[in-house]
């Protein structure tokens, strides 16, 4: 068993960076919200993923949100970086200027745009993970980027020591056991699906890269503790009252959604970089209903 499994535990939000109205940076924003997202307990967080919209950012731009949650975070939690990039040599790149600012670890995606045949994709992820000596989280989610990490594919990277832990984004919670089956707890395996939390904690879960804990932190940590600790019936009552909102973790717009949410609960702003604009019209409608209902039916926090 890795000791990670005793450090990445909990809920480690998918860091949202904010920005100003005309799509750039808004690293004091990015800051003051990380802040908030410690005080309600996180056990980590990860920036620079989907939701941080890496995809979009410049490379130096990257260096700037991650060196500024690393600052803001200050040693008090693990900061995982995330690594989406169209190529190996760019992704190597990304990881060691991670390991140069201090980051604990990094998550790591497959090749953007192009996808890889078995042989490709596990031999981007081994460059990558042998790049430093930062752990590496392997970030499966077919459904958005199209490469499927295989049950099977990751037990063919359990060899390298650097390759700690599984974001399992496939919505397939069948998949934790048969990992765990074939190598036990080789890997810490987290849920990457929001309206699949309790489904993935009940199969052995235990860590949760959350999208909407950016909008309700203290409510995403009171149902990720009570499934933990096996209170069936608290983390049930949560989920069902959560649910209309984990949904849109899922959708395409998930990010000018979430976004939305964000700014409805005081969170932070809605602004991202285009191509990406704010939702208007029934879109919009639907979520900000949502949202008010889940606030004027919000279950009481526990002491």
């Amino acid at each position: 068993m890795h000791p990670y499994h005793d450090t990445w535990t909990g809920v480690f939000p998918a860091v949202m960076t904010q920005m100003h109205p005309d799509g750039s940076l808004n690293l004091e924003a990015t800051a003051h919200h990380i802040d908030r997202l410690i005080a309600a307990r996180s056990g980590g967080l990860i920036v620079l993923g989907t939701l941080g919209e890496n995809t979009v950012l410049t490379r130096e731009e990257k260096h700037d949100v991650l060196r500024i949650a690393i600052d803001a975070v200050d040693g008090r939690v693990p900061v995982l970086c995330g690594v989406a990039e169209t190529t190996t040599e760019a992704a190597v790149g990304l990881a060691e200027a991670a390991h140069g600012m201090g980051a604990d670890g990094l998550m790591v995606l497959p090749p953007m745009v192009y996808t890889g045949d078995r042989r490709e994709t596990l031999t981007h992820f081994r460059t990558v993970a042998a790049a430093t000596d930062l752990p590496v989280m392997v970030y499966n989610n077919p459904i958005a980027y199209r490469t499927d990490v295989t049950v099977e594919m990751l037990i063919a990277l359990s060899d390298s020591n650097m390759i700690v832990a599984v974001k399992e984004s496939s919505e397939d919670p069948r998949r934790i056991t048969d990992l765990f089956n074939a190598i036990e707890d080789r890997y810490v395996p987290f849920c990457g699906v929001d309206d699949l939390i309790l489904e993935y904690v009940s199969v052995g879960c235990t860590g949760w890269v959350a999208g909407l804990v950016n909008a309700f932190p203290e409510e995403s940590v009171a149902l990720f503790e009570a499934a933990r600790r096996g209170d069936l019936e608290a983390a049930r009552s949560w989920y069902r009252w959560f649910m209309p909102l984990l949904h849109l973790d899922t959708g395409p717009k998930l990010i000018q959604a979430i976004k939305l949410c964000m700014a409805l609960t005081n969170m932070g702003a809605e602004w991202c970089r285009p191509p990406r604009l704010p939702l208007e019209g029934a879109e919009r409608e639907d979520i900000e209903a949502r949202v008010r209902r889940a606030i004027d039916t919000r279950p009481p926090l526990p002491d």
